[in-house]
């Protein structure tokens, strides 16, 4: 049987991310069968290993090898490592910038399905001279449709904008970007397993602007945005008020909520499903997947980081990768 091929990346070593992915792959058998390639430092798992007292027992990757069922490990260095947990550094920020590097760099030449990504550090990418913030944006470089999206089993929501200062944010809220990102997005649902789907469009003041008595946007960018997005053949409606709209998409599969800024979308999305939803990146040529927390510096190094986002990240990066084939 021919498997998917998903490529893993450890996130910052200072950070939970080696951790989930060791709890998560040393039990490939939870998993959904799949090529599971860990893009990382030996030296980098094989500390997290004895920490935990787990054994992956990866195999050395071969692109051009058999595609079978299994953990496997390609060897990317990281310069100037030393196993530091529960800080900000530029040398671990190099380390996760690399790892993530090589992988996107497989799966853009056709070798990896997938990539799931392990949280890194936005300061240390910075530290380590490295101008993204986050996975996203460097996808975004390669290609400019990639879109920011967080799927559960109740609720899915989709960033118009994501990791930009709320000033930036709330500027960027103009009819013809939202036009093209309503497109955008229905072309990449389009290609996703689970449709079709409608899109809840929030509001961007509270009761989605009450009529112009509390903020003009609604009235003068998003409704008309929406309005010739309809036009154009998408499925859409609102703008709805923020406060209420994730609770008419909860439970409903075919609903994605379009969050206008990125704590909009996430503090709903995350009181829903913190430890079981899936970051997705919509409108690549691959699937991108990771979990929907961060480094969480204050536990990294304890062995209490709860894998489940994790696990959730790599069954989904399976699925999307079959359903695509």
């Amino acid at each position: 049987m021919t498997v998917p091929r998903i490529g893993v990346t450890p996130g910052d070593p200072g950070g939970i991310g080696p951790e989930i992915v060791v709890k998560t792959l040393s039990r490939p058998s939870v998993l959904p069968p799949a090529a599971y390639v860990l893009f990382a430092d030996p030296r980098i798992v094989a500390a997290e290993e004895k920490r935990l007292g787990l054994r992956l027992a990866a195999r050395e990757w071969r692109p051009d090898g058999p595609r079978e069922a299994g953990v496997y490990i390609s060897h990317v260095p990281a310069p100037g490592w030393a196993a530091v947990h529960g800080r900000v550094s530029a040398e671990n920020g190099e380390a996760s910038f690399r790892f993530f590097e090589t992988a996107a760099d497989e799966a853009r030449n056709g070798l990896l399905e997938a990539v799931v990504t392990a949280p890194i550090s936005k300061a240390a990418w910075a530290l380590a001279g490295h101008p993204f913030r986050g996975h996203t944006e460097y996808l975004e470089k390669f290609y400019p449709g990639a879109i920011m999206s967080f799927w559960s089993e109740r609720l899915k929501i989709a960033l118009f904008t994501h990791h930009r200062p709320l000033l930036e944010a709330v500027a960027a809220v103009r009819k013809d970007a939202l036009v093209d990102f309503f497109m955008m997005l229905h072309r990449a649902l389009g290609k996703t397993p689970g449709g079709p789907f409608t899109l809840l469009v929030a509001g961007l003041n509270p009761h989605a602007g009450e009529d112009g008595s509390l903020g003009r946007e609604e009235d003068e960018e998003i409704r008309p945005a929406i309005d010739a997005a309809r036009r154009g053949g998408v499925p859409i409606t609102g703008p709805f008020p923020p406060d209420t709209v994730f609770l008419q998409a909860l439970g409903k599969k075919e609903a994605v909520v379009v969050a206008l800024t990125h704590d909009q979308g996430l503090i709903a999305f995350k009181l829903e499903a913190f430890a079981t939803g899936v970051n997705v990146t919509l409108g690549l040529p691959f699937v991108r997947t990771s979990p929907d927390h961060g480094t969480a510096f204050d536990i990294a190094g304890k062995g209490v980081a709860d894998p489940r986002s994790m696990e959730e990240a790599l069954r989904l990066a399976a699925v999307f990768s079959v359903s695509g084939s």
